[in-house]
C-alpha cells in the first residue's frame, strides 16, 4: 500500500481532469483546435507541477498570512503567462484553452495533496484530501477560463485580480488544515470549487457563443448592405 498510493496519485488527478474537460467542451465544437486543447492541458500539468514543487518546499518556511496571499498570485500568474502569449490574444477560444490549461494545472494538486499529507494508507484524512483535490481541479479550470476571457476581452488585469481573490479562500482552508491538522476541512473545497466552476460554465463560457453569433449577424448585415 505504501508504494501504491504515490504511484497512482497522479492518475487520480489526471483522469477526473480529462473527464471534466470532455464534458466541459460539449457545445463548443468548432470553437477550438484539438491540438491546442491537448497542448494547453500538458502545459498546465507542467506549470502546475512547478508550482506544486515550489509550494512543497516553501510552505513550512513562510507564515500563514504570506502563504494565503502569495500562492494565489503565483499560481494565477503562471496561467496568465501562458494564456497571454501572442497566439492567444484577441481570440475567443482563449477562454476554452484557459479551461484546458487550468484542468491540467489542477490535476497536479491531487498528488501534491497526498505527498503533503504523507499518507501511507487509505483513511478518512486521505479520502478528505482526494475530495478536496477534486474541488481544486474544478477551481483551477474555472480560473483558467476566467483569465483566458480576460486576455480575449482586453481586461486581463481585472479578471486576473478576480481569479486571485477567488483563490484566497482555497489557500486559507489549506493553510488552516496544515496548521491545525484538521484534514476534514478540505471537503469544503469541493463545494467551493463546484460553485466557482458552475459560475464560469454558466456566466463566462457562454459569452463565447453569444459573441460569436453577434459577430456573424453583424458580418451578415455588412455583406447585405455592401451588395
Amino acid at each position: 500500500m505504501n508504494n501504491f498510493i504515490p504511484q497512482t496519485s497522479l492518475f487520480i488527478g489526471i483522469i477526473p481532469a480529462l473527464i471534466i474537460l470532455y464534458i466541459g467542451l460539449k457545445g463548443y465544437e468548432g470553437h477550438f483546435k484539438d491540438k491546442l486543447i491537448f497542448l494547453t492541458f500538458i502545459v498546465g500539468i507542467i506549470i502546475g507541477f512547478i508550482s506544486a514543487v515550489i509550494e512543497l518546499f516553501t510552505t513550512k518556511g513562510i507564515g500563514l498570512i504570506i502563504y494565503i496571499i502569495l500562492f494565489p498570485v503565483l499560481e494565477q500568474l503562471s496561467k496568465t503567462i501562458v494564456l497571454n502569449l501572442g497566439r492567444f490574444q484577441e481570440k475567443q477560444e482563449t477562454t476554452i484553452y484557459g479551461l484546458s490549461l487550468g484542468l491540467g494545472f489542477g490535476s497536479v494538486f491531487t498528488p501534491a495533496a497526498i505527498i503533503m499529507g504523507n499518507f501511507q494508507e487509505i483513511n478518512i484524512a486521505f479520502i478528505a484530501a482526494i475530495i478536496g483535490s477534486f474541488g481544486i481541479i474544478l477551481f483551477h479550470a474555472a480560473t483558467g477560463a476566467i483569465i483566458g476571457y480576460g486576455v480575449y476581452s482586453h481586461k486581463l488585469s481585472t479578471y486576473l485580480t478576480f481569479a486571485i481573490l477567488l483563490q484566497i479562500p482555497i489557500t486559507t482552508v489549506i493553510g488552516v488544515t496544515n496548521l491545525f491538522t484538521v484534514s476534514y476541512l478540505q471537503i469544503s473545497l469541493v463545494v467551493y470549487g463546484i460553485i466557482v466552476y458552475w459560475y464560469v460554465i454558466k456566466k463566462i463560457m457562454p459569452r463565447i457563443l453569444q459573441e460569436s453569433q453577434r459577430r456573424k449577424r453583424t458580418q451578415k448585415e455588412i455583406d447585405i448592405k455592401s451588395k
